[in-house]
């Protein structure tokens, strides 16, 4: 059985409205069952899923596909890693995706990276990493923990990882960038030395940096922690620690706890609390927004129990808040870190802390308390201007409310002065992001409606195929030719079209894929007719022959020879007789 066999069985053997409805509850209506979109802030159901054609498709913000392409969005993984939990939920092995694996760039990079974790455990398990791992298990750390963690070792020795790789001829160069040899003049040595190794894995689980942290006596005036400098393959602000063993849970419980620390992350996943991620040292970035937010999830900010955990909590709280969710925070009393409060008080107590979690709201309005004497004019004005300088921007009217009724009841101030103050605030806002909204749409013309809308009824019936084929049989843009050609290919070789399957195919392939399913999203029809289809093959005509008279009238004008420019003046009469619809 070849690839394309395997991932059409394995399409078929998953009803969709099975798998979508283990995600999101669906309602049927008619032939269609609809649900809300988990794809865009959707308050009433506008996904609407076809068991016949075994697709879905929002007709408020397009996201459209098959089975695959939905859990692939939905759980935020590649479309290969969908394949996988779509056969597993079908009760099937999916064992093709390594001969079907889109060709991967820094292939070096991620070769490296990997036999250098392989070596940095195989030190911990030596005798030379004894100590080291008397060290892990004093910090409650056990053996199925340092092999569930990848943690590993790097020896007292400059050289010993360096030595390894360049015997397997790897250029230092390449070792230099990745971060993993120091080079002054002539000497090298390695980055990481006496220290315990905690890989850094990107979204997908692929090694790609270290953090190293001592654990003898003796190295104790040393900095703790040395993280991997940023690299081709490792950009801080685009990955969350642990992200990778943690997304499922996440997406069982619907909630993600965010902490700062890595060692933070480790102790609560190794308790049992599987569903923490870390920052990576910085305040959340654009990137790790959109990551999180495609979760899903309830998100719950549990920083250290310091000023800096403190001020990290509302710095990070109002950057998810902007990007439009509604964090909860957990403030942990007594030890430093989520860490150190588990081995002191136990995995219970840190339990009841996430069932319990206050609003970033409620935490705000204790925040901004902080260093302020309400009994003093001065500081209660301040407060109650910073309030509503940090609630204009939320979206929901409610807390909006609430939150002007609760000052108004505590500080004995009129509602409607406090209100009037909100309202400046936010007619000042809006006044400073204005220009900033204003974007510039990308103009579409004619010509590409009509391919898109051809295209999409090629993909629902071969009847459209065949009338493209006799009535016009060529785009001449070359995104458009590419996939009606491979379109015809797909429905030639299976004898027939089915939009679920084709879906599958496209996604195998290193090209087009893309720009299919940014096609499938943006068509919004509901009903398809032979006519219809038929107006845009003559648009599409139409607008070719424009193309083609333009590029002939350029030749002519170009052209010196009498003769060839006869030849190309009645090739133009030609063009223009033989377009129906065309104007001057």
């Amino acid at each position: 059985m070849n690839n394309e066999q395997e991932l059409e069985n394995i399409h078929k053997s998953a009803n969709i409205v099975d798998v979508i409805s283990s995600y999101i509850p669906l309602t049927q209506k008619g032939k269609n069952y609809f649900g809300v979109c988990p794809f865009h802030e959707d308050h009433s159901p506008s996904m609407s899923v076809s068991e016949e054609k075994q697709i879905y498709k929002c007709f408020s913000c397009g996201a459209a596909g098959n089975v695959f392409t939905f859990v692939s969005e939905y759980e935020n993984v590649k479309f290969i890693e969908a394949v996988k939990i779509v056969a597993d939920k079908c009760g099937l092995i999916f064992k093709g995706s390594q001969s079907i694996k889109k060709s991967k760039p820094n292939k070096i990079e991620y070769e490296i990276m990997d036999l250098s974790l392989k070596y940095y455990q195989n030190n911990l398990n030596t005798e030379l990493g004894k100590t080291a791992k008397e060290y892990l298990n004093s910090r409650k750390l056990t053996s199925t923990d340092i092999k569930e963690f990848d943690i590993g070792l790097a020896l007292d020795s400059n050289h010993s990882l360096h030595s390894l790789l360049t015997s397997k001829k790897y250029d230092i160069e390449t070792l230099a960038n990745l971060g993993l040899i120091n080079r002054n003049g002539k000497y090298i040595n390695d980055v990481f030395t006496n220290r315990i190794i905690f890989p850094i894995h990107n979204l997908e689980g692929e090694t790609i940096g270290f953090t190293g942290r001592i654990y003898r006596k003796e190295d104790s005036e040393q900095a703790k922690y040395l993280n991997s400098k940023e690299t081709i393959i490792f950009k801080k602000g685009q990955i969350l620690f642990n992200y990778h063993r943690a997304k499922k849970e996440i997406a069982r419980k619907k909630e993600v706890i965010i902490v700062e620390g890595n060692m933070d992350a480790i102790r609560m996943s190794s308790n049992g609390i599987k569903n923490v991620i870390a920052l990576m040292g910085t305040s959340l970035t654009k990137e790790q927004v959109d990551i999180i937010k495609n979760l899903r999830a309830k998100v719950i900010l549990m920083f250290d129990n310091d000023n800096a955990g403190e001020t990290a909590t509302f710095a990070n709280g109002n950057i998810l808040e902007s990007a439009g969710l509604n964090p909860f925070v957990v403030r942990l009393s007594g030890e430093k870190d989520p860490d150190e409060y588990i081995i002191k008080n136990g995995t219970k107590a840190i339990i009841d802390n996430i069932a319990n979690p206050i609003s970033f709201l409620e935490f705000k309005l204790k925040y901004l308390k902080k260093n302020k004497d309400l009994s003093k004019t001065n500081d209660l004005v301040s407060y109650i201007k910073e309030i509503i300088d940090n609630i204009k921007d939320i979206n929901d009217d409610l807390t909006k409310e609430l939150t002007i009724n609760k000052m108004s009841k505590d500080y004995d101030l009129p509602i409607d002065l406090l209100k009037k103050e909100l309202q400046k605030h936010e007619n000042t806002k809006i006044i400073k992001v204005e220009p900033q909204k204003k974007l510039v749409k990308k103009k579409i013309s004619k010509y590409d409606i009509a391919c898109r809308n051809i295209i999409y009824f090629m993909l629902n019936d071969i009847k459209y195929i065949i009338k493209y084929k006799k009535d016009l049989g060529f785009l001449d843009n070359k995104k458009y030719r590419g996939i009606a050609s491979e379109i015809i290919y797909y429905a030639e070789k299976e004898n027939g079209i089915d939009m679920a399957s084709f879906i599958t195919y496209i996604n195998t392939k290193d090209y087009l894929s893309d720009d299919v399913m940014e096609i499938i999203k943006e068509v919004n029809l509901e009903e398809l007719d032979m006519a219809s289809f038929e107006e845009f093959i003559r648009v599409a005509s139409v607008e070719m022959a424009r193309n083609q008279i333009k590029n002939l009238k350029e030749q002519i004008a170009n052209e010196l020879d009498a003769n060839k420019r006869l030849e190309l003046a009645n090739k133009l009469l030609e063009i223009k007789k033989g377009c129906v619809g065309y104007e001057k």
